[in-house]
């Protein structure tokens, strides 16, 4: 008897573009139908041979994200191991645009903005909430969620997570001054902090509120 291998780790579930296309075929035609589509009916909407169909299908069904019941037309289902990139909690409509000064035409524009995209870099990427008002000049409000890259250098003028004197840490903006650092707040009701031993542990990339 052989025995179809489960899928163990991540990267036996990665899918091929083709494969992905049909994987959210299966599930919007259950959706949509409560069945899902035969392999003839994808194969005239994808523009390809019935054959490469069920190649890529049983490439889906040995990667553990779809099932199909022995001697039943239509059925193939979706298993909840499968994640497609339109569902990610990161992603919401951008419907268009709306004026802040004076009004325009509302232009309707259907988008999508993912903010995995947005906030997208070549370092680990992370939030803080914001505890305090130093930095109310430059848009960042008590409770504000600040989300950073991971790193440890700056330029002049940068938004940064520091640790000062190994110990305290602070949101300010950065610049280094001869022989020392100086920690910037963005309100003038408080000092600049200014040290010599500052450890950078990453540069603010953007602010997200909840109002």
């Amino acid at each position: 008897m052989v025995r179809k291998k489960t899928p163990s780790t991540a990267d036996e579930r990665i899918l091929t573009p083709r494969q992905l296309e049909i994987l959210t075929m299966i599930r919007d035609g259950r959706r949509r139908d409560g069945y899902s589509p035969t392999l003839q009916e994808m194969a005239d909407e994808l523009g390809i041979s019935k054959i490469t169909v069920f190649e890529h299908v049983e490439a889906l069904i040995e990667k553990g994200l779809v099932t199909r019941s022995t001697n039943r037309a239509r059925s193939l289902e979706v298993t909840g191991q499968a994640q497609f990139p339109d569902e990610r909690p990161t992603r919401m409509a951008l419907a268009g645009r709306i004026a802040a000064g004076s009004p325009i035409e509302a232009i309707e524009n259907p988008e999508t903005l993912d903010l995995e995209e947005v906030f997208s870099s070549r370092h680990p990427v992370r939030a803080l909430q914001v505890v305090g008002d130093s930095m109310i000049d430059e848009h960042i409000r008590e409770g504000d969620v600040v989300v950073y890259e991971q790193r440890s250098n700056a330029r002049n003028g940068d938004t940064v997570v520091a640790l000062v004197d190994g110990q305290e840490a602070t949101l300010k903006k950065f610049f280094r001054e001869k022989n020392r650092i100086r920690l910037q707040p963005a309100n003038p009701k408080y000092q600049p902090i200014y040290a010599r031993d500052v450890a950078i542990q990453g540069v603010v990339i953007g602010v997200i509120r909840r109002l």
